[in-house]
C-alpha cells in the first residue's frame, strides 16, 4: 500500500441549520463546495433522551447499547433513496443542488442518472462488502448512501479507504491505487463516521452480515471495510460540521428517525475501538 429508545417528539428536534438547509437561495454558477465549519453538537440533549441507555458506557457495552438504540428506524426503497438524498444534500446555498462526496461539486438534483456526468448513489460502505447489494436495510441506509458523480463513484469501486495513490481525475483531493481510496480532507471524517455506524448498526441479527471494520485493505465480498486505523485518524482530524450535523438531523426527522452517534458524539469513536 502506497503511504501519502426513549424517543421524544421529533419536531422538537428541528433545528435553525436544518430550516436553513432547506430553504437555501441560489447561487452563481459554478458553485463551490460550502463552507465546512465545526459547530456544537446536540448531544447535551439527546443524552437524557435518545443516548440514555448508551452514556457512561465504553467499548462492547457501548457499542451494543449504541446498536440497540440505532436499529429503531424506518428503512427506505432503493428507489426512495433518490429523493431522500435530495433533501439530505442539498446544497445549502442552492436549494436547487445537491453537494457530491467526493468531488464537493455542487449539481442540479435532477441530473441523477447512470450517464456521464450524472451523480448517482454512492454506498461508502460497498456493497459488496458483506454482499447486501441494494436490500432494503444496509443496502438503501442513507446514513452511508450519497450523491456522487457517476465516474468518480465507478473509480471508487469497492476499494478499502487507506491514504495513498494517484490523484482522481475530475475530483481534486481524492486520490486512489488499487486496492484503496482516499477522500478529499473536508469529508474524511464523514466517510469515517459512516463507515463505523454502519459497523454499530449491522451486527447479523437482522439476516444480513455482521458488518465489522479491520485493519486491512483489498477485503473483497468478506464483510469488512479498513483501514480502520486510519478511519479513525480522519475521524479526529476532520470533526463534524455543520453540513454533517444537518445532514444527521435531517435523516432522523423526516426519513429513518436514527442518528449517526459518532456524530452526535465523535469521541466514542475510541471509546467503541
Amino acid at each position: 500500500m502506497s503511504s501519502r429508545r426513549l424517543f421524544y417528539a421529533r419536531p422538537l428536534l428541528a433545528t435553525a441549520a436544518s430550516i436553513a438547509v432547506l430553504t437555501g437561495v441560489a447561487a452563481t454558477a459554478p458553485a463551490a463546495t460550502p463552507t465546512r465549519v465545526a459547530t456544537t453538537s446536540p448531544a447535551a440533549a439527546l443524552d437524557d433522551t435518545y443516548y440514555q441507555d448508551a452514556v457512561g458506557k465504553t467499548g462492547a457495552a457501548l457499542k451494543s447499547s449504541l446498536h440497540t438504540i440505532i436499529s429503531e428506524q424506518t428503512k427506505l426503497s432503493y428507489s426512495q433513496v433518490w429523493d431522500a438524498l435530495k433533501v439530505t444534500d442539498q446544497d445549502p446555498s442552492n436549494s436547487s443542488n445537491v453537494i457530491l462526496l467526493y468531488t464537493g461539486r455542487s449539481q442540479a438534483k435532477s441530473g441523477n442518472g447512470g450517464d456521464t456526468g450524472d451523480w448517482n448513489r454512492e454506498h461508502v460502505w460497498a456493497k459488496s462488502h458483506g454482499d447486501f447489494g441494494t436490500a432494503t436495510g444496509p443496502g438503501t441506509d442513507i446514513h452511508h448512501l450519497r450523491p456522487e458523480d457517476v465516474g468518480v463513484n465507478s473509480i471508487r469501486g469497492n476499494k478499502d479507504f487507506d491514504n495513498g495513490g494517484s490523484a482522481v481525475s475530475g475530483a481534486p483531493g481524492n486520490f486512489t491505487d488499487g486496492d484503496s481510496f482516499e477522500p478529499r480532507d473536508a469529508v474524511k471524517g464523514d466517510v469515517a463516521r459512516m463507515i463505523l455506524y454502519m459497523a454499530v448498526r449491522y451486527e447479523g441479527d437482522d439476516s444480513f452480515a455482521d458488518l465489522e471494520p479491520n485493519d486491512n485493505v483489498d477485503n473483497g465480498s468478506a464483510p469488512n471495510i479498513g483501514r480502520l486505523s486510519v478511519l479513525k485518524e480522519w475521524s479526529q482530524e476532520d470533526p463534524p460540521d455543520s453540513f454533517e450535523q444537518n445532514r444527521n438531523q435531517v435523516i432522523f426527522d423526516r426519513f429513518q428517525h436514527n442518528r449517526n452517534p459518532f456524530i452526535d458524539h465523535p469521541e466514542w469513536v475510541e471509546a467503541v475501538w
